[in-house]
């Protein structure tokens, strides 16, 4: 069995549902290895996965878990179905982009960490929040048909005696 099929059968179900507690078991670990990361201002990290397993004390497939988490802060990415214990694993880290990605994927338990604060000031991570949630912002800025306005469809009608009658 892979390391990404091991991965998968623990953190769901048969039937594709969330295994908790399994997640109860990773998520505290993956926050230790983003608390050295964070502590230590590493911008990189290497190694093989199971050099990266043993470091962080953590099994192989919760450093899949976490190259999963943290590959789409890379400028190349890694096919998590491909690696193995004996891959080579080369990340680099910009914190900004690091920190904006947990914002967009709502990791609170992650972008909450309190050693993000050795790195950014409070102003910064605000800023930081802002921007990331303004920019997936949909604003809508399409002309609403008003009920005494001309048809959209050309009829000459007035809407709400023509497409807007049936609403």
């Amino acid at each position: 069995m892979t390391l990404y099929e091991q991965w998968l059968t623990s953190a769901y179900n048969k039937q594709g549902q969330v295994n908790e507690q399994f997640w109860d078991n990773y998520v505290p670990r993956e926050q230790k290895i983003y608390e050295d990361i964070l502590l230590n201002k590493l911008t990189e990290v290497k190694g093989t996965v199971a050099e990266l397993a043993e470091k962080y004390d953590v099994p192989t497939k919760y450093i899949l878990g976490f190259v999963d988490g943290i590959n789409e802060t890379q400028e190349k990415m890694y096919d998590i179905k491909e690696l193995n214990e004996d891959t080579e694993i080369d990340l680099k880290i910009d914190f900004e982009v690091l920190y904006k990605k947990m914002v967009e994927y709502k990791a609170d338990h992650l972008y909450s960490l309190p050693q993000w604060k050795l790195i950014f000031s409070d102003e910064q991570l605000e800023k930081f929040t802002k921007e990331q949630r303004r920019s997936k912002t949909i604003v809508n800025k399409a002309r609403k048909v008003g009920r005494n306005d001309p048809c959209p469809c050309g009829s000459g009608k007035k809407y709400k005696m023509c497409c807007g009658a049936n609403i």
